[in-house]
């Protein structure tokens, strides 16, 4: 699921507010898998990067993100 919502923001340039908490709740349930992880540190960089916007204002994804990105 999180590859799929990953892909969809590099797709359209975006990540939904919608998205942004399907992942939140994925990582809180630990149901992902080492792809979905890789997937993330690749969205995170992105979003650093400027070539993903995001529709949220929530800081709470990043810090998640950049958690993953620092293990």
């Amino acid at each position: 699921m999180i590859r799929d919502l990953v892909d969809s923001a590099f797709q359209t340039g975006y990540m939904s507010v919608e998205s942004e908490g399907l992942i939140h709740q994925v990582l809180i349930s630990k149901s992902y898998r080492q792809e979905d992880m890789q997937a993330l540190v690749k969205l995170y960089d992105a979003m650093r990067a400027g070539q993903i916007k995001r529709e949220g204002t929530s800081s709470q994804l990043l810090q998640v993100l950049q958690k993953l990105r620092d293990a």
